[in-house]
């Protein structure tokens, strides 16, 4: 049941995120986190998915609009972004050679769930949240765009 419930909980977020997103993918709505989570948390969280963002379109090839928030998963979005080399930029909208991200944390049954989306895919992954951090617990969902 257990598994179900995370089933449900990622695809919430996904339809939440999804809803974010405007036709052609160039803008989005607010990104944002709705989960409370301590600096470490946030940093391991973000360390995590950005590293898989790395994997999907190289490390520090592109410059990266992000409206971020300020809560400690954005602060520690945006860092991750930088150490992985990417310019980000927060007051523009996206241009060609951009690539326009938003991205969304909430919790569902005990489980942080985090999203990272951009117009041609989108990333997901649930993380449990330790004293210490955070650590994944689910693979990473990848959703890519025709």
């Amino acid at each position: 049941m257990s598994a179900l419930r995370r089933l449900i909980g990622i695809a919430t977020l996904g339809l939440q995120v999804a809803a974010c997103t405007a036709v052609g993918g160039q803008s989005f709505m607010s990104s944002g986190s709705r989960a409370e989570l301590s600096a470490a948390a946030a940093d391991a969280i973000a360390g995590d998915i950005v590293s898989r963002l790395a994997e999907r379109i190289g490390p520090g090839k592109a410059t990266i609009v992000l409206k971020i928030d300020d809560s400690p998963f954005g602060r520690a979005l945006e860092g991750s972004l930088r150490r992985w080399g990417y310019a980000v930029a927060t007051d523009q909208k996206a241009d060609e050679r951009a690539i326009a991200l938003a991205y969304v944390v909430d919790t569902y049954d005990g489980t942080v769930l985090a999203r990272l989306t951009t117009p041609q895919f989108a990333l997901g992954r649930a993380y449990k949240v330790t004293a210490t951090g955070a650590s994944p617990s689910s693979p990473v969902s990848v959703l890519e765009r025709g």
